[in-house]
């Protein structure tokens, strides 16, 4: 039955007049099984187009206590810049830089991973060359992708706009895990090198590229390089290099901490106890030329961008002293430039330099506290 509010369209429409394109989905699929082959581990099961991916756990099986690690996130507003580029084989390594090494924090081992993308419509491609930088990044961190999920979204999202999330599940045995109570007074800290922004604050550095009416394909000489490709940089991979840091004979990690969103203070923070405090000084570094050019630019005070961005330091561990060389040597010989970037101290004992701010407590962890002081060189 119809009344006039409930007439029914005189042309037919189909799901493809919706906006929805099964074929185009169907043929992204077949473009990227190749590059999703070669993200793989053995104890993968079944192969690409299942309703679930499959992991063989069996190997679990030998550890004493195994306590499961996972994690999700998403790359943020850096897909703007994928999509005014139209380059979009870069953004999928961030996807899993930033899944796979927060799970690396605790000193687990990434297993698996899978994927979403969200878009308004589906250009086989694209999406294709998206997957190819997911399963790229996965094969660096040693990482299975399982699975994952294209959704087309016609009228929540512009036909050429789309943004990816990941989550990924690592292992660790019960007594392996690191963390807070495993730092003490005297632990050094070594920071290891970012290769840039990583995934973190580019509202801000869009917000600043914008005001001062920078073009992408400017050519900027601190650079060497375009503007768009130095933001287009892949967040560096580090979970390889520091599993092999963790399990070494010669290095004995405390804790481990990614530094993303909140920048170095705060999640240096997160990994200390209470009552203690770290001392990091500027002056063992230099930041890349990217973060001096969006403070100028934009004029943005010096506390607000490192609040923001990791400023070259994509990694910290905590460790004791006598691991210290040990740990520098063996980051280098993987391609990470590290160094020493403060201590941990007694709070109690330790008088916070005056005038400089403290920071203690971020995303819920109320723990150790952390000065940054001095002056970059």
């Amino acid at each position: 039955m119809t009344t006039p509010e409930t007439t029914p369209s005189q042309t037919p429409i189909t799901y493809a007049d919706a906006g929805v394109d099964v074929e185009a989905g169907d043929k992204a699929v077949d473009l990227m099984k190749e590059s999703v082959r070669r993200a793989t581990r053995p104890e993968v099961l079944g192969g690409l187009g299942g309703f679930a991916g499959m992991f063989d756990a069996s190997a679990l099986q030998g550890m004493h206590r195994p306590v499961l690690a996972t994690s999700t996130d998403g790359v943020g507003t850096k897909v703007a810049i994928a999509q005014a580029m139209d380059r979009h084989d870069t953004i999928g390594q961030d996807l899993v830089g930033m899944v796979v090494d927060d799970i690396v924090v605790c000193g687990a081992e990434p297993l698996f991973m899978t994927d979403y993308i969200a878009t308004g419509r589906v250009v086989p491609e694209r999406i294709a060359a998206i997957v190819g930088g997911i399963a790229r990044g996965c094969e660096l961190a040693g990482v299975a992708l399982v699975g994952g999920e294209t959704a087309e979204h016609p009228g929540l999202l512009d036909p050429d706009e789309y943004d990816v999330a990941g989550a990924a599940t690592g292992v660790v045995e019960h007594d392996e895990v690191l963390g807070p109570d495993r730092v003490a007074a005297g632990d050094v800290v070594v920071a290891l090198a970012s290769s840039g922004l990583h995934s973190n604050g580019y509202s801000l550095v869009r917000r600043v590229i914008a005001a001062a009416g920078w073009q992408l394909d400017r050519h900027v000489d601190e650079l060497g390089r375009a503007l768009g490709d130095e933001l287009l940089e892949p967040t560096r991979i580090y979970s390889r290099a520091l599993l092999d840091l963790v399990r070494a004979d010669d290095v004995d990690v405390h804790a481990l901490s990614h530094v993303t969103g909140g920048g170095l203070a705060a999640n240096l923070a997160r990994v200390l106890p209470q009552g203690t405090i770290a001392r990091v000084d500027r002056a063992s570094w230099t930041p890349p030329p990217i973060f001096s050019l969006v403070g100028e630019l934009g004029a943005v005070p010096r506390a607000d961008l490192e609040r923001t961005l990791n400023m070259g330091i994509g990694f910290v561990a905590a460790l004791p002293q006598a691991s210290v060389d040990a740990a520098i040597a063996r980051s280098r010989a993987a391609g990470i430039d590290a160094w020493v970037l403060g201590e941990v101290a007694d709070a109690a004992t330790t008088e916070p330099v005056a005038g400089v701010e403290v920071v203690q407590g971020a995303k819920g962890v109320h723990g150790g506290a952390v000065q940054v002081v001095g002056e970059h060189a």
